[in-house]
């Protein structure tokens, strides 16, 4: 089996279980987080996806932050429905700013310092993805509306790139990306 395929498919395993673990905001999707990460590290270096590779540094530090926050939130008994919120209004101005940020100073230096042939779709799904982690660690709702939008865009990419297992995976998020966000709207509003 060539390494690529075998990478997909444990990054597929992988992906599946934290999906599942999110959408019932599993603290256990924490542990998930820091494995997947070096699959998926592996395998978007070796395809010429640089700012997806380095991205996985980030979700690993990401992952140990939203540990620790979810780890030292009150607790809850387990018939109750974990605690989630919705964006407050003064953030989506911050977050905006911070993904267009991130989103150039990715794509000039993808541009300057890399052979990558989609910089453009390449910084514009990590620097979503930073955006949705970060949303994620404090377990606002509309984070899985920017993970929609970076499913489905990452889908093109990785056929572009020739991942198709990876691609298929992120097919599989972007539909469930709709049910995570309605299923937490909900638990949103019953809290």
């Amino acid at each position: 089996m060539d390494w690529k395929l075998l990478l997909q498919l444990t990054g597929v395993a992988l992906g599946l279980l934290y999906l599942w673990l999110e959408y019932r905001a599993d603290i256990r999707l924490w542990i998930v987080g820091l494995v997947m990460p070096c699959v998926h590290g592996a395998l978007y270096f070796k395809s010429g996806l640089y700012a997806d590779s380095a991205m996985q540094l980030y979700y690993i530090l990401a992952g140990l932050y939203g540990w620790l926050v979810w780890r030292n939130a009150p607790r809850r008994e387990p018939s109750e429905r974990p605690q989630v919120r919705h964006t407050p209004w003064r953030q989506l101005p911050v977050l905006a700013a911070a993904y267009a940020l991130l989103h150039g100073a990715l794509y000039l230096l993808l541009t300057h310092c890399t052979d990558s042939v989609v910089p453009f779709w390449d910084a514009l799904t990590t620097a979503l993805s930073v955006v949705a982690m970060w949303m994620l660690s404090r377990k606002l709702v509309e984070q899985w509306l920017v993970w929609g939008v970076v499913d489905a865009v990452t889908v093109g990419l990785y056929v572009y790139k020739q991942l198709p297992w990876t691609a298929a995976l992120y097919l599989l998020y972007t539909g469930l990306a709709v049910a995570g966000y309605l299923r937490w709207r909900r638990w949103a509003k019953a809290t």
